[in-house]
């Protein structure tokens, strides 16, 4: 009969690589001593609240409904501008004033309308009385009825008119007082928000409806993201993200449905967090990165504290015995640090440097010799 004998060592590592189920009781014998000689350190699990998805570029946009094209109501000649690029404005501030002789027709216009109006008035207010007094017939009185509501619409339709032209309530009741015509034309903010490009210049002649500012109320901004289309499965309406070197943050509102054929990347719009607008500027591209909330415990450690192997990933777990090999899902990377999930507490010690000699030891590479 022959004998051998095995070394105890020997026995532990052929163990360990024959253990193919990574089960909990999966331990790396390491002693106290061996663990400076193996370069290993212990550190501890941080807990985090939400993870990185992935990091992608962005640019900064104005929302349509916050930008607004200022124009000329009636044609004439810019006699004066008063606001440039990037000044704020008030909502009814005069930006620029017109020579506009055809403000003189919609004035002259206005003035005979109200005349007109006045007569009838009169008239109406006459007839009126003599109906009730039984002098004038019933149709007389819907004669006087018709002409006095048709002088009504044609006063109201003059005046706005003028109102649309960019005069104002105070401008209008003077002009009704005094008569006094003006070629003037006031052009107004029509918000509050910040000049962002003048389309003419003074002493121009332009058309009614011709460009002059372009102004936008600043405090809503989006970001628009280019997203590869092969990770648009990980993304969904509400995760939060995050600019780089900033402290803005933005959550995503749209997922665009088409994909650009240039770079394969699909939209994905983010409305800006309203305390960050001030920081960031239409136009600019940056980078972001994209996070979501966790609905387990997560935790984040170093890169260098996992262990890869049959494409599973594991972290090493300090207990009494060694080391507890324990298996975990990395959700998510962020420069040299990944956040893992798994069956943990948030208060295990574990290996968050030497997991490449743990995982030798582990494997049956090594021996704690």
């Amino acid at each position: 009969m022959s004998m051998f004998f095995v070394r105890p060592a020997m026995v532990l590592l052929l163990s360990l690589a024959g253990f193919g189920s990574y089960a909990t009781e999966n331990i790396v014998q390491i002693s106290e001593e061996n663990l400076d000689n193996l370069g290993i350190k212990l550190g501890k699990l941080e807990a985090v609240s939400q993870f990185p998805v992935l990091s992608a570029p962005a640019k900064v946009v104005i929302p349509p409904t916050q930008e607004y094209i200022v124009s000329a109501a009636q044609a004439g000649v810019i006699e004066k501008l008063d606001a440039a690029i990037g000044d704020k404005v008030v909502k009814g501030q005069i930006l620029a004033q017109l020579n506009s002789p055809d403000l003189l027709t919609l004035q002259q216009a206005y003035l005979k309308a109200d005349n007109t109006l006045q007569l009838v008035s009169a008239i109406y207010q006459r007839d009126k009385k003599l109906l009730e007094e039984g002098v004038i017939s019933d149709r007389r009185w819907q004669e006087t009825s018709s002409q006095h509501h048709s002088a009504v619409s044609e006063a109201d339709g003059q005046k706005q008119l003028l109102e649309i032209a960019g005069m104002t309530a105070g401008e209008l009741d003077q002009l009704g007082k005094k008569h006094r015509l003006t070629r003037q034309l006031n052009v107004r903010a029509p918000i509050a928000g910040v000049v962002m490009e003048r389309l003419a210049v003074a002493g121009t002649r332009v058309d009614m409806l011709a460009p002059i500012y372009r102004i936008a109320n600043l405090n809503e901004l989006w970001l628009e993201i280019a997203i590869p289309q092969e990770r648009m499965s990980n993304i969904k309406i509400g995760d939060r993200v995050l600019i780089e070197n900033s402290e803005a943050a933005a959550k995503i509102t749209l997922l665009g449905q088409s994909v650009n054929p240039e770079n394969q990347t699909v939209l994905a719009r983010a409305t800006v967090e309203p305390q960050y607008s001030a920081s960031l500027r239409p136009g600019q591209r940056l980078n972001t990165r994209i996070v979501q909330s966790s609905d387990k415990a997560a935790f984040k450690i170093p890169n260098a504290a996992i262990a890869q192997n049959e494409g599973k990933a594991f972290i090493f777990i300090r207990t009494q015995q060694g080391f507890l090999v324990t298996p975990v899902t990395v959700v998510g990377k962020q420069d040299g640090e990944s956040i893992i999930s798994g069956e943990l507490t948030g208060h295990e010690e574990i290996a968050v440097k030497g997991a490449v000699a743990l995982k030798a030891n582990w494997l049956g590479l090594g021996s704690d010799e």
